[in-house]
């Protein structure tokens, strides 16, 4: 290898993750941080992969869910953000939630002690020129005004943006347990094994319509004129959208009942169930699912006490809202993640216009592989499309039906919706394979392709 050190800007989960994969493969990396010099609305500390929104991973079932495949992925390429939820991991039931100190602590403290990583705490105000040499800008959603600047201007082409929504974290001795319970949906086990991972508060059908009625009556935030047209992430609505779409959009939604017993009424089925799910390895912080919400500070501690169980709830944080930035990536980036304007320069993680922490890493990852592969001067193959991170990377270099010809273009989150579907029709005389047998088909075929893939990497030595 040479001694000229790759930079990454930003260090968040993308940022981390780059910096983790070329340091092993034997490249020096200077990772250049602006917290807390500077900091951004949504992050509270300088640590590096710091969690802004929520604690969960989501599913880690890669047998039937993307995301769970995503994170088999990424464990099979030695990610360091996967091996630091795992050592972090607090009850989610199917999910793979974690402490998010810990977590961001243990990242931390992995890149500190590798000797080929360089922490500079500084803002990147415009974007680095050629005689940096390869840069991977990973400053993620919050990427800061005056180098989102920078990069509309070097890109010809303007980012585009939406809003994002945080929820609120609770004290759990302040859930009022004669009236929640602890339950997953279906007594489903998650990766750590347990059944029981949720708090549940019910409600009846009038507690129900007077807690939507209060949603819709509560005094929110107001954007600025030049915000008022910036679309909301489908994936992450404020409570107060979902339930303005209709009285019943909650229950059918986040709040659903199916699934769950109330174990202080068996034979009473609950018309609509708000869970709470664990924020801290020590249990004592749970956050409100589904709860993410614009609704100013004293309108939250108003309309979540209303909910039986937290009537009397103490708030840790509560919800907000900012705006997220991210690229046309379908015009502006090649399948290598490099800005076609200036190719010494790759971007990773949510500003390439995907949505999610696992997400986020995946293209990390992609971006110190190629580079490294670049670094090394041989080829470099992307993952096949057929893969969770192949369909991902595919989606966001000119998958997205669209994209190049009318600018429509939105973050994704890895869904089975973004593989290339299985050819194979049944024999004759057989019946159509059902969803179950149909996912099943994309995991296997995802496993062998994502492993020859693996095998003709230049891949990090030491990565496990």
């Amino acid at each position: 290898m040479t001694d000229r050190p790759v930079h990454i800007v930003g260090g968040g989960l993308a940022g981390s993750e780059a910096a983790w994969q070329l340091a092993r493969a034997g490249v020096p990396v200077v990772i250049h941080e602006m917290r807390p010099l500077r900091s951004t609305e949504a992050h509270v500390s300088d640590r590096l992969a710091e969690l802004v929104c929520s604690n969960s991973f989501r599913s880690d079932d890669a047998e039937g869910n993307a995301v769970g495949l995503l994170h088999e992925e990424l464990r099979r390429c030695g990610s360091l953000i996967m091996r630091a939820a795992d050592r972090n991991q607090v009850p989610a039931g199917a999910a793979l939630a974690v402490d998010r100190e810990g977590f961001a602590a243990a990242v931390s403290e992995a890149l500190a002690a590798e000797p080929l990583v360089e922490v500079r705490r500084e803002e990147v105000r415009d974007l680095p020129a050629e005689d940096w040499g390869a840069t991977i800008v990973a400053t993620g959603p919050l990427t800061s005004e005056a180098l989102a600047e920078a990069i509309r201007k070097v890109s010809g082409a303007d980012s585009l943006a939406f809003f994002d929504a945080i929820a609120p974290i609770v004290h759990v001795s302040s859930v009022d347990m004669t009236k929640a319970w602890f339950q997953s949906r279906y007594d489903k086990p998650g990766p750590g094994g347990d059944e029981a991972a949720y708090l549940n508060c019910p409600m009846n059908e009038d507690e129900y319509q007077a807690f939507v009625r209060a949603l819709l009556a509560a005094d929110v935030t107001e954007f600025h004129e030049w915000e008022r047209a910036t679309p909301y992430f489908e994936g992450c609505l404020p409570i107060e959208v979902m339930a303005a779409r209709g009285e019943e959009t909650l229950r059918h939604g986040p709040f659903k009942p199916v699934g769950l017993t109330n174990s202080h009424a068996p034979d009473e089925k609950p018309y609509a169930v708000l869970q709470l799910r664990q924020d801290n390895a020590l249990g004592t912080l749970f956050n409100l699912v589904g709860c993410q919400t614009k609704m100013r500070y004293g309108a939250q501690a108003d309309v979540f006490r209303m909910v039986p169980g937290l009537q009397n709830a103490e708030f840790a944080r509560f919800g907000g809202i900012h705006r997220n930035s991210f690229l046309n990536s379908p015009v502006v980036l090649d399948p290598e993640l490099r800005l076609k304007a200036a190719p010494h320069l790759r971007f990773a993680g949510q500003v390439v216009g995907v949505e999610g922490y696992v997400e986020s890493t995946a293209m990390g990852l992609l971006a110190a592989r190629f580079a490294l592969a670049e670094r090394l001067g041989i080829g470099s193959e992307p993952p096949p499309s057929t893969t969770a991170i192949g369909a991902l990377l595919a989606h966001i270099s000119g998958g997205a039906l669209g994209a190049e010809e009318r600018g429509v273009f939105q973050p994704m989150n890895v869904n089975f919706g973004l593989f290339p579907p299985i050819d194979a029709l049944p024999a004759p005389g057989r019946r159509k394979p059902g969803k179950k047998e149909r996912r099943a088909a994309l995991v296997a075929r995802a496993r062998a392709a994502f492993g020859e893939w693996l095998a003709g990497q230049a891949a990090p030595s030491a990565a496990a």
